[in-house]
């Protein structure tokens, strides 16, 4: 696990560092440090000479991306209660800005997991709205309080497809890596998410 992370930190270092926006963090993931990364990344974003449209979608990603390590990592300790550890990158390049993030999940999960990413993968953006909307009204809250619609909701706002990989751990669990680009777009370009 740890050569994974080291990894994924000494490609994107070298990557992001040049961009002015480097934020990379990995470990326990809870409201305040969710709290945290949202007021840096904000303040970083805001900064820059970019469309609202694009800074809010940006934002909107990362916040959605901590919510799902939160509430989906399967990272547990001795007394077998979730700590909700991951890995969480954001940086800029030159036309878009990325979201990378990384979490365990249970074997179990990871076949779901996958199939919902391929769906969402191969569907055009009427398609996403619909299964949005549609995940809305017949929805149900599942044990962590989320009603199915971060991903969806993520695939629709990025306007690309999601990459993924899911790298063995142990025997019951894969690290689960997802990574969003989001463009940056012209004001003129930007269409309503809903």
């Amino acid at each position: 696990m740890d050569n994974i992370i080291y990894f994924i930190k000494s490609t994107l270092t070298n990557e992001i560092a040049s961009s002015g926006f480097p934020l990379i963090y990995k470990g326990e993931m809870n409201h305040q440090i969710m709290r945290a990364f949202a007021f840096m990344a904000n303040r970083k974003i805001s900064e820059m000479p970019i469309p609202t449209a694009t800074r809010k979608r940006v934002f909107h990603i990362m916040i959605e991306c901590l919510q799902n390590i939160t509430k989906h990592s399967d990272d547990y300790d001795e007394k077998e209660k979730q700590i909700g550890n991951g890995l969480f990158v954001v940086g800029k390049d030159r036309d878009s800005f990325y979201v990378i993030t990384g979490n365990l999940v249970r074997n179990d999960k990871m076949i779901v997991l996958e199939s919902r990413l391929e769906k969402l993968n191969n569907a055009a953006p009427p398609q996403l709205k619909k299964m949005f909307l549609q995940q809305m009204i017949d929805g149900e809250l599942n044990e962590k309080g989320g009603a199915g619609l971060g991903l969806i909701d993520i695939a629709r706002k990025s306007k690309r497809k999601l990459y993924y990989h899911f790298v063995p751990y142990d025997s019951s669990r894969h690290f689960f890596i997802l990574a969003i680009t989001i463009p940056i777009t012209s004001e003129d370009d930007e269409s309503s998410d809903f």
